[in-house]
């Protein structure tokens, strides 16, 4: 039972993910020939890049069920984290992070697996939920910032 939760998650995720593309029927077929599909930033989220490990020390520190989306390559040992599209300075101080603009191209596996190790460390959900900014700006914070007093309420 709990694997058909996880399945129906992901599908939901995924499905989630290719209403986010501009071309979802060129998105299917890069992943049908387990390529990485194109996302450019912006009408849908903003991307913040940041070192992979610091991204699950982050992610530990945040809780799961607080974040949205975040994608890793194992091989460049980086994770690009999923933020609300009007996103403004709130990060513009937290060093080791690179916020993209919009129109970069982000690009993705699909959620339910990992292509040329680019993997869902975070999988999309379906529930178009994203990271805030200042929650991921505290877990990154040099010496581990305080939470806000949002992250709990």
């Amino acid at each position: 039972m709990a694997t058909q939760t996880a399945h129906r998650m992901s599908q939901a995720g995924q499905d989630w993910l290719l209403s986010c593309a501009l071309h979802p029927a060129d998105v299917q077929g890069a992943w049908d020939t387990e390529e990485l599909a194109e996302f450019p930033t912006g009408p849908h989220w903003r991307v913040a890049e940041a070192p992979l490990l610091r991204s699950v020390e982050a992610i530990s520190r945040i809780g799961a069920d607080r974040i949205g989306p975040v994608l890793a390559d194992v091989h460049r040992d980086v994770a690009w984290w999923l933020l609300p599209p009007d996103l403004t300075d709130e990060l513009d101080d937290i060093h080791r992070l690179t916020v993209r603009p919009d129109g970069w191209v982000l690009k993705c596996p699909p959620v339910l697996y990992s292509v040329t190790g680019r993997w869902w460390l975070e999988r999309p959900d379906g529930s178009g939920r994203l990271t805030n900014p200042v929650l991921l700006g505290a877990a990154l914070s040099p010496g581990g910032a305080p939470l806000p007093l949002e992250a709990f309420g």
